[in-house]
């Protein structure tokens, strides 16, 4: 790809900008280049769309997107020893990437983009990645702004988030998840395609919107996932008794005698209606 873009390797630019993956900014740095076009072509067609990017680091996953035809690339980048990797994207594109120097955690990402369509893709920084997904499943309004999500997660998360009941990894994520979206794991990356490696495998999980989720509030949703799976081993009618235990269960049809991760989405949207 580097020749598909005219840009020079990303090894290159990472020496010439002596940028080096920082444990505290949770980065690992992916710079084959066919991988990340494999990210970015696992989001569906970009003609069009304006995507949403976090954590672009020196840009290899940016320049798989804008090279697939992106109409627009924002990217949220709070190192700023990667701005001038990233300036030199820009010039090669320009008016089609847009980068805004700031935390994920802290922006509003509704308002950057009110043109829609708008896929997020990222390669998401170890640390602040779980958080993240949350945030955009969880607004009031629904469907959301996004129109799919795709991204990089380590493979245990990626497990968690499309898990569903009776699996060892389901949880608080995987409710979450399962209730307001479609997730599949579409397939994972290998430590060594990182510089540097981290310990574990990654996952790329791509995530889109169900129109119409069960109707539930999803203040107690989160009150009953925590509840439950705080205590996963307990039975249901001791680790919801803060929130009504059996009576609580009762008046949801669910055997009180049940364990969380017996329950599915629905029997938790159930729960949630009846605190």
């Amino acid at each position: 790809m580097a020749a598909l873009d005219g840009l020079p390797p990303l090894r290159d630019v990472i020496q010439r900008h002596g940028l080096d993956a920082r444990k505290a900014l949770g980065q690992n740095f992916l710079l084959d280049l066919n991988l990340t076009q494999k990210i970015a072509r696992t989001a569906g067609a970009l003609e069009g769309t304006t995507v949403i990017e976090v954590g672009p680091g020196p840009g290899g996953l940016t320049r798989a997107i804008l090279a697939l035809g992106a109409r627009k690339v924002i990217a949220i980048e709070r190192d700023t020893r990667c701005l001038p990797a990233l300036a030199e994207i820009a010039d090669h594109y320009p008016g089609r990437l847009e980068v805004i120097e700031g935390d994920a955690l802290k922006t509003d990402f509704e308002s950057l983009a009110p043109q829609g369509p708008v896929k997020i893709i990222a390669n998401l920084p170890y640390n602040v990645g779980t958080q993240l997904l949350v945030n955009w499943l969880l607004p009031g309004a629904w469907p959301p702004f996004w129109q799919s999500l795709t991204l990089m997660f380590q493979k245990e998360v990626g497990e968690r988030i499309v898990a569903g009941e009776d699996d060892d990894h389901y949880g608080r994520l995987g409710v979450l998840c399962g209730w307001r979206t479609e997730a599949r794991m579409a397939f994972d990356v290998s430590p060594q395609a990182f510089t540097p490696p981290p310990k574990v495998t990654s996952t790329v999980v791509h995530l889109t919107p169900r129109e119409n989720p069960i109707p539930c509030s999803v203040a107690n949703l989160e009150k009953v996932t925590q509840a439950a799976f705080g205590q996963r081993r307990k039975m249901l009618r001791q680790s919801l008794k803060p929130l009504g235990g059996e009576s609580l269960l009762v008046k949801a049809g669910i055997d009180p005698a049940r364990r969380a991760e017996t329950l599915s989405v629905e029997e938790f949207c159930l729960l949630a209606s009846s605190l």
